[in-house]
């Protein structure tokens, strides 16, 4: 067969067995699988190429049975906005997602004890401010002057199988405060140092001003809302944890009058009674 040919041969996907169109290949350590089997995958799994098929069978198992975590998770709580994250604190769970349909996005559900860190991580970008003289040459002000935007992110760092990330952007689009970064004829009188920023002293860039507005404060307390949240249910998972796994003394029991060590529920281990309470 031919190099023809072979671009044309027909390939069948590892998993389920379908065939897979020209471009529909998404290629494992030891084969192939169709582009369907590869939506199903876990959307923060990023080492596809590095597994291999009997490795992405057991994933698309275990999203198989997320499907029935998602159809009983309880959302009490509401975090973020695009992209946001929903905790069940009643069964200690929680899921990050943007979807509206939660049963065909099929979000990782993972328990607040898989949580192993989370910070709000603000990323800040510099534009260089130029001027363009009457032959049309860019040139820098001088001092340089800078227009500054932000992005803000928060990176969960979690305990599972499939990816130890979850990495996802608060807002939509770039906070700034609108500064052009090219300015034309007279506008370029504005190089005098100081011109392009309001304000008692001279500066080199808007990053004081934008960082002052109403939107970036907005968009930083969300971060840190979602991280302390996250944070604590963690440690309160932990401290109750190595409360039930702490050596239980033994008390009498005040229904029948026995000396018993209460189960994890705080009952008699003879009668039943509410010991603890």
């Amino acid at each position: 067969m031919g190099l023809f040919g072979k671009l044309f041969d027909k390939k069948e996907c590892a998993v389920c067995g379908g065939e897979i169109g020209l471009l529909g290949a998404r290629k494992l350590e030891d084969g192939s699988i169709c582009k369907n089997c590869a939506a199903k995958l876990s959307p923060w799994f990023s080492e596809r190429r590095q597994s291999t098929v009997a490795e992405i069978r057991a994933q698309l198992s275990y999203r198989e049975a997320n499907q029935e975590k998602v159809s009983s998770f309880c959302i009490t709580r509401t975090l973020g906005e695009r992209t946001k994250v929903l905790l069940d604190e009643n069964a200690g769970l929680f899921m990050v997602t943007a979807a509206k349909d939660l049963k065909e996005a099929n979000p990782d559900v993972l328990s607040f004890s898989d949580v192993t860190g989370c910070k709000l991580d603000i990323d800040e970008r510099k534009t260089e401010i130029e001027y363009r003289d009457e032959e049309g040459e860019r040139h820098s002000f001088n001092p340089k002057q800078y227009a500054c935007s932000y992005d803000f992110y928060i990176v969960i760092h979690v305990n599972h199988p499939y990816f130890n990330e979850i990495r996802f952007k608060l807002n939509s689009d770039s906070v700034d405060n609108g500064v052009d970064t090219l300015f034309d004829g007279p506008d370029a009188m504005r190089s005098l140092r100081g011109d392009l920023w309001p304000g008692s002293s001279p500066r080199t860039s808007n990053a004081e001003e934008v960082r002052a507005s109403v939107e970036y404060q907005q968009y930083e307390a969300m971060g840190l809302e979602i991280q302390e949240t996250l944070l604590q249910v963690r440690q309160q998972v932990r401290e109750e944890m190595a409360a039930a796994a702490a050596p239980k003394a033994a008390v009498i029991c005040p229904f029948c009058g026995a000396t018993t060590t209460p189960d994890a529920s705080g009952c008699c281990e003879f009668c039943g009674g509410a010991v603890n309470g």
